[in-house]
């Protein structure tokens, strides 16, 4: 399967539960590019309705595209080759489904999931076996919406510490991502 990697910067939610659309961040373009290129993703989006959020990424992968960021940094230059800008998850999936000829298969994460989640080794095993594309769908903020998350084909448990701890569990969404993409993509 073809791995993708959406950053979902709306609809989201906001401490208070309200749908809200998050600010888009350079540190997290920046690591999930880094992350996509050293686990072979085919794409990483960046997901947000707002224009000058989206003409903010578009500078930024051109910078490290086509302008000096390839003479300063070459190898980050070749990771943001993955990287893309969308107004909506729809609109990614329809980008990959003209890449690929098929719709992907949306997964959806995070830290506060409450339904049935398909365990790591299920989805690494059928990554391993199936053809076609797979999205794996990160929200900021405070996670994806409920509605959101009913979109989606499947869902992966959120990352969380071993039983037992104090029960704090406030990954950044960088670190969530590099975890599961090593979890699904990584060398056993």
């Amino acid at each position: 399967m073809d791995i993708y990697v959406a950053l979902v910067h709306h609809p989201v939610r906001n401490r208070n539960g309200d749908v809200v659309t998050t600010a888009v961040t350079n540190l997290d373009i920046h690591d999930l590019a880094r992350a996509s290129r050293t686990y072979d993703v085919r794409g990483m989006y960046i997901v947000t309705p707002l224009e000058q959020q989206c003409s903010l990424v578009s500078r930024i992968i051109e910078h490290w595209q086509e302008g000096e960021g390839t003479a300063y940094n070459p190898i980050r230059g070749e990771a943001f080759t993955r990287v893309h800008v969308s107004a909506s998850a729809e609109a990614t999936s329809q980008d990959i489904e003209a890449k690929t000829g098929r719709r992907p298969l949306w997964v959806a994460t995070g830290a506060n999931l409450d339904r049935e989640t398909i365990p790591y080794d299920a989805l690494r095993d059928r990554i391993a076996k199936e053809d076609g594309p797979l999205l794996l769908l990160f929200g900021t903020g405070w996670g994806l919406t409920d509605e959101f998350i009913q979109c989606c084909d499947q869902w992966l448990p959120g990352v969380r510490a071993v039983a037992g701890r104090d029960g704090y569990n406030h990954l950044s969404v960088r670190s969530a991502v590099s975890i599961i993409l090593d979890r699904l993509l990584g060398d056993r």
